[in-house]
């Protein structure tokens, strides 16, 4: 037998053994088989990627409060479970260890600037909301017109809130406390 033959006879070989490969019933190790994917009995919730105005959908994988995974959703028209890069690591703007959890608070006529929790920063703003807004709430104007206005407090949205969000912060500052200076840079 010739060198050739041999060498034809060898990868003839393979190229059967490389068939019966693909054609194994059964590919996998019992190891692998009894894996399973960490979304598995996950709740799922639809989403909107936070970054542009295109408006992505997004698939939250989440369980007991904890979010597990998020990813394009397949059945949004707009993409189609396609992600960008920055809609593809939603996930780690969410459940990143180097998160900011606490703010930084400086008082008055301080030098330095000091932690505090988000729940105290929560209940700061609000205090500071409602003592503005009692000192300088309108009711009614000099001829007697009902006003119920609070022009010294104004809101300033940003570009990750969708139209919902909007309408609903919209009825609290105006509706609710009065705030007529109100703008956001909502486009989804």
């Amino acid at each position: 037998m010739s060198g050739t033959q041999q060498r034809r006879g060898w990868l003839a070989q393979r190229l059967s053994t490389m068939a019966r490969w693909g054609q194994d019933p059964a590919p996998l190790s019992p190891a692998t088989a009894a894996l399973r994917p960490r979304t598995e009995g996950a709740e799922i919730t639809i989403s909107v990627c936070p970054y542009c105005a295109v408006g992505c959908s997004q698939r939250v994988f989440h369980r007991d409060g904890e979010i597990l995974s998020i990813e394009g959703n397949p059945d949004s028209p707009i993409n189609a479970g396609h992600l960008c890069p920055k809609g593809a690591a939603t996930y780690q703007l969410h459940v990143n260890p180097h998160r900011i959890t606490t703010v930084l608070h400086r008082s008055p006529f301080a030098d330095r600037w000091e932690q505090r929790s988000l729940p105290w920063a929560m209940e700061r703003v609000a205090q500071l909301i409602k003592e503005t807004r009692d000192a300088t709430f309108v009711e009614r104007s000099r001829d007697g017109e009902l006003l119920n206005q609070c022009t010294s407090i104004a809101s300033l949205g940003g570009a990750t809130l969708d139209n919902e969000e909007n309408y609903l912060i919209k009825k609290l500052l105006c509706g609710g406390l009065g705030i007529l200076p109100i703008e956001n840079q909502a486009r989804i």
